[in-house]
């Protein structure tokens, strides 16, 4: 049925010095006989050799680790381009940015959908009453969360192409690391984290944010802290997925916000406006906020442009998780700093560069496999979860 054909040997220069190499090509002797081996065989292409390596019912015929890998440089590097060069010099192959492109959204979209289905099967427990509550481990479970803006190619309701990347981080002191630098002031770096990236909706974001603090122990942990800048999706988040958690507002948003509103009363004069923010910053790290809210009483009401909070507002609907000097003497956090980071590393380094606009589904894909190699998650979760995919291929 198949006759062999061998080519003339030939040479080559590879970085392990000159091969040489013949090679035998498999041909149908005719058009019968292809039609009885695509029948018979079950051979799916018409190249016997994919078979023969294991790729014919793979994407793209690459063997499967080399996708992963292709997908690894794809969300590491800056851009695409930049993988493609990775690539080259790392595994020694020619794989074009195009299709880099494709091999990585076609993995990220098989890791997201599996985060789907975990924030969905989370999302049940709780609705079922059935989420974990033996509060036997020591320590705190520390829930941060903030949005971010992306640039996408998609105009929404409003003519905008920008949507919000909604970015979750949990981690708790058991995986933070204190020290004492030299002048005797505490230090501490994280350890183990897990982020969890959802572009669209709280009502769908929280359903993964909810699975993620459940992977690292919430309903386990004595206490759990959710840090935020206040937004009142996140709030009405906290309130349904976690209402046992003391929710913080980020201290450090709450000074810039007030900064923000001295600088608009005093009309930007520093002499004045400076001086002021300050005395209300300490006030409200005292937890005076019951004076600060007095204070602030005749401007309640007062009209304020695009940009400008209103303080008192601000200050009001926050009321329950202001109380920093109660929190400074538990030892818990009270600023979001680490969330801000992740919105750098996760988002901004490789989805935010000059120039870049994004199809939603690709930059989801994208993000799902940043937040993965950002929480250390590659080989225990990407790598395990797409082999089990091609396995069913």
């Amino acid at each position: 049925m198949l006759r062999t054909d061998k080519s003339d040997s030939k040479t080559i220069l590879t970085i392990h010095g000159q091969l040489t190499f013949s090679r035998n090509v498999l041909r149908p002797k005719s058009k019968e006989d292809l039609k009885k081996l695509l029948e018979t065989e079950n051979i799916k292409s018409v190249v016997p050799l994919d078979q023969y390596l294991g790729i014919a019912k793979l994407p793209f015929k690459i063997t499967v680790d080399a996708m992963l890998q292709i997908s690894y440089w794809a969300q590491n590097q800056l851009s695409y381009q930049r993988a493609e060069d990775a690539i080259s010099k790392i595994m020694h192959v020619s794989v074009n940015d195009d299709t880099v492109r494709l091999v990585s959204n076609f993995i990220g979209n098989i890791i997201f959908r599996e985060d789907c289905r975990k924030a969905k099967e989370a999302y049940e427990l709780l609705n079922s009453c059935q989420l974990p509550s033996t509060h036997d481990k020591k320590g705190v479970l520390y829930i941060l969360t903030d949005g971010a803006a992306l640039n996408t190619r998609h105009k929404d309701e409003n003519n905008s192409t920008w949507r919000e990347n909604k970015l979750g981080e949990v981690f708790s002191t058991d995986h933070i690391h204190f020290w004492k630098t030299k002048k005797g002031e505490t230090e501490h770096r994280i350890l183990q984290k897990e982020y969890i990236s959802y572009i669209g909706p709280a009502s769908e974001f929280k359903k993964h944010l909810l699975a993620c603090a459940l992977r690292n122990g919430y309903g386990r942990y004595k206490t759990t802290v959710v840090l935020s800048d206040g937004a009142t999706w996140i709030r009405n988040m906290v309130d349904e997925l976690f209402p046992d958690a003391q929710h913080i507002l980020d201290y450090f948003h709450l000074s810039e916000n007030v900064h923000t509103f001295a600088k608009y009363r005093f009309n930007n004069n520093e002499k004045e406006y400076i001086p002021w923010a300050e005395s209300v910053c300490q006030e409200l790290k005292a937890s005076n906020y019951a004076e600060v809210l007095q204070r602030l009483e005749p401007y309640k009401s007062l009209s304020l442009p695009a940009g400008v909070v209103n303080l008192y507002g601000y200050i009001h609907n926050n009321i329950n998780n202001i109380d920093y000097a109660s929190y400074e003497r538990s030892g818990y956090f009270i600023g979001s700093g680490a969330i801000e980071s992740g919105n750098k590393t996760v988002l901004q380094s490789r989805l935010k560069q000059a120039g870049m606009r994004w199809n939603i589904d690709t930059a989801q894909a994208m993000v799902t496999l940043r937040s993965k190699d950002e929480s250390a998650l590659w080989d225990t979760l990407v790598v395990p979860v797409f082999k089990k995919y091609c396995a069913g291929l």
